[in-house]
């Protein structure tokens, strides 16, 4: 039988049950943060943390991931967690809520990670929460059903690779925020694109069936100045990889020949605005061997000028279009 937990004496609960419960019995059910540092130029170093729960398998881990010096880096800590999911940290992270949707404080310990950081975000703009999305398999799986909040904001601090220490001053950047269920190695594809510029963040997820049918599209503009963000309704997205050379190239199997990325991507906003960018950019951490894809670091320019940096998260198996040549995992795709 379930025990109490000190999370149990605070208010919260969403379900008639004990605190740390879930609706689904699924192994991917977790609750995560996602966050993107990376240099203002657009081509230099980039660093990508995370800290998920998952309450069914009673752990916590992070991931540090990204590239320092030209020089790809990937580390792994976790932690069981027996009923204090409160606190967020694994053994040589820890996360800390300065002020809720507002200031973050996140340490990283280069003894225990392949990179160590002392970073602060500072929110610039409003959160974003973006509506419920499911994606399901032909048999009714779920492969998919999360929630999300989306928010731009400014880092400062320190990373370290090394013994080499690094300052982070104003870099612009991104923070994702979701819990739900996401298996990772059976969606086809979705993109997760979040760009900075001077006067806000242009972001949005987005998830296609095999064949190209879409099925989620979230997102929105939000100032700098505070005013409430503008969704993004809907996303037209042609895009190709590119080799060493910057020559347009297949993904292959594995990636074996992708260095980047580039194309046009066109934002369809609430309010009538449509938003194109081009973008060009470089692989910054391959999601290989273990999925397909990943995340590549950009320089975007709009149709009026203005120019911006970010990251696009391609990811995704036996998509028609970025992944027609990828292995199946078990239990097929949607």
């Amino acid at each position: 039988m379930a025990q109490p937990t000190p999370a149990d004496e605070r208010f919260g609960h969403q379900l008639p049950e004990l605190a740390g419960t879930v609706s689904s019995t699924s192994s991917h059910w977790r609750e995560s943060c996602f966050f993107e540092v990376h240099d203002p130029s657009g081509e230099g170093d980039c660093l990508f943390f995370t800290l998920a729960w998952y309450p069914l398998a009673d752990t916590m881990d992070s991931l540090q991931m990204g590239r320092v010096d030209g020089r790809a880096f990937l580390g792994r800590q976790e932690r069981s967690v027996p009923g204090d999911h409160e606190r967020l940290e694994v053994p040589g992270v820890v996360l800390e809520v300065v002020r809720p949707l507002e200031e973050l404080r996140l340490v990283v310990d280069p003894e225990h990670c392949p990179v160590g950081a002392d970073l602060r975000f500072s929110a610039r703009t409003q959160p974003y929460a973006l509506h419920r999305g499911t994606l399901l398999t032909d048999r009714g799986e779920v492969v998919w059903d999360q929630r999300h909040l989306l928010q731009s904001g400014t880092w400062t601090g320190t990373y370290e690779v090394d013994g080499t220490v690094h300052r982070v001053e104003g870099w612009l950047g991104q923070r994702d925020r979701s819990w739900g269920v996401r298996d990772h190695g059976r969606c086809p594809l979705w993109l997760w694109l979040q760009v900075q510029f001077e006067d806000g963040f242009l972001g949005v997820w987005h998830w296609e069936r095999a064949n190209g049918a879409p099925v989620f599209t979230d997102g929105c503009f939000a100032g700098t100045d505070r005013a409430e963000p503008v969704p993004v309704t809907h996303l037209d997205h042609d895009l190709a990889w590119l080799d060493a050379e910057g020559q347009p190239t297949a993904y292959g199997s594995h990636g074996e020949s992708v260095a980047g990325i580039a194309g046009t991507c066109r934002f369809h906003l609430a309010d009538g605005r449509c938003l194109t960018l081009q973008a060009t950019g470089s692989f910054a951490r391959p999601y290989e061997p273990f999925h397909r894809g990943g995340l590549n670091v950009v320089r975007v320019e709009s149709e009026d000028g203005r120019r911006g940096t970010g990251i696009y998260e391609l990811t995704g198996a036996r998509h028609r279009r970025y992944f027609p040549e990828t292995e199946l995992p078990p239990g097929g795709l949607p």
